[in-house]
């Protein structure tokens, strides 16, 4: 009897349950894109929705309860790994010809996808009520929304930035918002810093506005050649999902329809293979993880920097876990090579006491959650921010690779490994990302659900994010008042002067008098 009360129960909580259609459309090959977009979507099939999953990667271990549909885009990936051969990530000294590949790579990436047969039955056969598209260079994707009829989210894998801002009229005050490739100077507001970072808008606003935007135009076009013009296919978002958090970034401004969901990713730890769990566990001053990321391979630094490495790790008295891509014969006894690590659950060992990283936002994140200290060696992009935020934040120093020195490294360590203050720092972080009033998956579901629910939830937009920059910055309106209070001065100006020359005039009378 009380089975079958149980199985009523679920029954009547099922049937409650409102399943909503999503597409997920992210095509961009890459490993921390795979990491983020398959953990959002995961979180909505879990929640009971009909989820299809367009993408370069395989869905791996999907329940069989899930209503969960894989699309692979073959192709993607290959157009990836030709970038990442192309491009050596250790060494960013010709900007040019990293932007020619990388567009290369978008521009291939895009067009496999418009054209794919899948992508091409699923506009003919299908109808969503959301699509989710992640704000990375993608803006022509946008066009989808207009060929479902559906509500459209967008999804950014770095919190609120220029990429994103503009779109739905988030304030972004160029004095004390650092742009994403600037750098973290919260506690640096000086005129240079925040000239430099107004250089930095200004360069963003003129790429998107004469290069991105129009490139990106061509594939809406292809998509759908009846659809709005880019500028306001780009303004189509009913809510972005961030992924970020007050614990990991400084405290920014956010519209309505922004929210935050920094670290839905992590899930909690899972006991560690036999080995690492030995290792750590018996390593009587604590272990260091070092891992360079997925991207970023160990194995491509120069043979100097590795030779320094290894040679400074093997004075520590800890042991270290590194995340390397091949055998090293020369290492010390004290490090472990692992050509693959399962880094959460590493970094939730207690024994844990370093984490060197190149300072992706999927590390700085984790590192937060599980509240150990960092190393940042930071080489491009994003990294360098984060990193900034980690000296800011009081958990960890920065060591730039392109001002690393062997010395620097080893007084670096010393410093971390020596001062408990970088570890409570970072337990303090960890507490405040904790402690929320809804986890960030439950977050995830219940504000893709609502936009749904209310029909796209026009009432968080606001109308800000409809207005063009002059008007945006009351740059018509200072025009006009200049332009009045020019006139002013000049009507005065004649009164004065003829009042002036009318008291001469009535001088030179009376004298002549």
């Amino acid at each position: 009897m009380m089975l079958l009360r149980l199985i009523a129960i679920c029954l009547l909580l099922a049937y409650n349950v409102h399943s909503y259609k999503i597409l997920g459309l992210f095509p961009m090959a890459g490993a921390s894109h795979r990491i983020l977009t398959s953990k959002l979507m995961e979180g909505l099939a879990e929640a009971g929705h009909e989820i299809t999953m367009v993408s370069a990667y395989p869905a791996k271990n999907v329940p069989q309860h899930w209503k969960y549909r894989q699309i692979m885009l073959n192709g993607n990936f290959k157009k990836f790994e030709e970038f990442m051969k192309n491009v050596n990530l250790y060494d960013m000294s010709n900007p040019r010809a990293v932007i020619t590949h990388m567009n290369k790579m978008v521009s291939g990436i895009m067009n496999n996808t418009i054209h794919h047969p899948k992508m091409i039955e699923l506009t003919k056969s299908e109808q969503f009520d959301a699509i989710i598209v992640e704000q990375f260079h993608q803006d022509g994707l946008k066009a989808y929304a207009s060929v479902f009829n559906c509500h459209q989210i967008l999804f950014s894998s770095m919190g609120p930035n220029s990429l994103v801002n503009p779109i739905v009229g988030n304030p972004q005050p160029v004095s004390y918002v650092p742009h994403i490739f600037s750098g973290d100077f919260s506690k640096d507001l000086s005129a240079w810093s925040r000239f430099k970072n107004l250089g930095f808008y200004v360069m963003d606003y003129l790429m998107t506005t004469f290069f991105r935007l129009p490139f990106q135009a061509e594939f809406a076009k292809k998509i759908c050649p009846d659809c709005p013009p880019i500028t306001e296919l780009r303004m189509n978002a009913s809510l972005v999902l961030l992924n970020s958090h007050t614990s990991i970034y400084p405290a920014l401004p956010l519209v309505p329809n922004m929210v935050e969901i920094g670290g839905y990713f992590i899930d909690p730890p899972k006991p560690l293979p036999k080995d690492l769990q030995e290792f750590i566990a018996n390593a009587k001053d604590g272990v260091i993880y070092f891992s360079m990321g997925s991207n970023l391979k160990s194995k491509d630094l120069p043979e100097a920097t590795k030779n320094g490495i290894l040679k400074v790790l093997g004075k520590l008295k800890q042991r270290v876990i590194w995340k390397f891509e091949e055998d090293l014969p020369n290492k010390p006894a004290n490090v472990l090579i692992q050509k693959w690590c399962p880094q959460a659950d590493i970094l939730a060992h207690p024994n844990i006491k370093l984490f060197i990283t190149h300072g992706g936002l999927l590390s700085t994140t984790e590192t937060i959650y599980h509240g150990v200290p960092i190393l940042a060696i930071p080489v491009f992009g994003d990294q360098i921010a984060n990193a900034a935020r980690a000296v800011t934040g009081g958990y960890g120093l920065k060591l730039k690779y392109q001002e690393f020195t062997v010395e620097l490294f080893e007084n670096y360590l010393n410093e971390l490994l020596n001062n408990p203050k970088y570890s409570q720092q970072v337990k303090k972080r960890s507490k405040i990302y904790h402690d929320r009033p809804m986890k960030p998956r439950e977050a995830l579901v219940y504000w893709v659900e609502y936009v749904i629910r209310h029909n796209g939830a026009p009432h968080l937009r606001v109308a800000g994010r409809n207005l063009v920059w002059y008007k945006y910055f009351m740059v018509d309106v200072f025009a006009a008042l200049l332009v009045a209070f020019g006139g002013f001065a000049y009507v005065l100006k004649l009164v004065v002067k003829k009042v002036c020359c009318r008291s001469k005039k009535s001088d030179i009378k009376q004298k002549v008098s």
